[in-house]
């Protein structure tokens, strides 16, 4: 990797390989790029593995090449950090570390507690820039910092906000994916809904989100858990992680088999396929007093009759510095157990990891950038 000074932004410039987006439905090609070093609050890190998540794939084949330029993507990153900026705290050299979403720190949410809930979140997450407008990748005219860190390539700049050390004795690479999809599905039944033992819980769609949602159901004890999808192996799966019923609704009528499981209806479901007639099913299906979460950026009414509601979430309302850990615990002890749906590919293979995930072969592909 080859340095030169950049005395306009005061850092270090650095040459990196990254998957470059430069048109709709892709493919992402690898190219060298410039990207300046930290600022004095960023990291460096370099990226040993990058999960895929559905809103990468989602980006690539919904975005308009008008709107931003040629973009980074990757939002699942995680690393070794390389260089410390002097007012990055609590961090240093060598560390392995998740990346998750950005906060700003600063605003009443952030301060509260909450930095899912940022005041800054859309711009500092899907705006492809600093907070300050600046952006890291401007040398080679593209576009990163995406989720703050746009993890697709070999380095990339992080923040203490959207960082998480882990211990170096586990595998870094299998790490990866906590950091947005897994945190999203579990922290949507842990934290989010914060469903007790023995309510009813159905999740529409089993990909890696919905899974992650089926294991924390059976670790909080809910009862049943109804998996439904259209892929019959990701429903074995679902039963083999925690279901306790599958629902195919290629072949069965979900609303049907949900009142003939339950004798009424549920009391949560987890919505994660992006289709609108199971956005409808889901407040369908639902117990009085019960709530629908739609996970793919959907909006629903809200409050329904019978004091039912919809809810948007985002991350699972989880903190990721808390609640990373308490899932890698969850993981060590047997509980939690994604690894069994994880597949890792070349980073040079991500246009068909991509591919993979799309037609619903790969769970969740993981991209190996680098060695440890």
């Amino acid at each position: 990797m080859v340095t030169r000074n950049a005395s306009k932004a005061n850092v270090q410039v650095r040459w990196i390989q990254a998957a470059v987006l430069r048109r709709r439905g892709g493919p992402l090609k690898i190219e060298s790029i410039e990207m300046d070093g930290p600022m004095e609050d960023e990291v460096l890190v370099r990226i040993v593995a990058s999960g895929i998540c559905h809103t990468d794939i989602s980006y690539i084949h919904e975005w308009y090449s008008g709107e931003e330029g040629p973009l980074v993507l990757g939002h699942e990153g995680a690393g070794i950090v390389e260089a410390v900026g002097g007012k990055a705290k609590g961090i240093r050299r060598g560390d392995h570390v998740i990346l998750s979403y950005e906060s700003c720190g600063r605003c009443p949410p952030c301060r509260s507690g909450r930095p899912m809930d940022c005041r800054y979140f859309s711009e500092l997450n899907f705006g492809f820039r600093r907070l300050d407008g600046s952006n890291a990748l401007h040398s080679s005219g593209v576009k990163g910092h995406f989720f703050g860190q746009s993890s697709f390539a070999t380095h990339t700049l992080s923040t203490g906000r959207n960082l998480v050390k882990v211990p170096k004795n586990l595998p870094l690479a299998l790490l990866a994916p906590l950091g947005c999809g897994l945190q999203t599905g579990a922290g949507t039944v842990m934290n989010s809904l914060a469903v007790p033992a023995g309510a009813g819980i159905a999740v529409f769609g089993t990909g890696a989100v919905g899974l992650a949602a089926v294991m924390a159901a059976r670790i909080v004890g809910a009862e049943p858990i109804i998996g439904v999808d259209i892929i019959p192996r990701r429903l074995e799966l679902a039963l083999d992680l925690g279901a306790t019923h599958a629902i195919d609704s290629r072949r069965e009528d979900p609303a049907a088999r949900i009142e003939d499981i339950t004798g009424s209806g549920v009391d949560f479901v987890v919505e994660s396929t992006g289709n609108e007639k199971m956005y409808r099913l889901s407040t369908e299906v639902l117990n009085p007093q019960g709530t629908a979460v739609l996970l793919t950026g959907a909006t629903g009414p809200g409050h329904l009759p019978g004091g039912r509601k919809t809810l948007g979430i985002i991350q699972g309302d989880a903190v990721p510095q808390h609640f990373i850990p308490k899932l890698i615990a969850l993981y060590r002890k047997g509980r939690f157990p994604f690894d069994c749906f994880v597949k890792f590919y070349d980073f040079k293979n991500i246009n068909r990891a991509i591919a993979d995930s799309r037609r619903g072969s790969t769970i969740k592909p993981v991209l190996r950038v680098s060695n440890t």
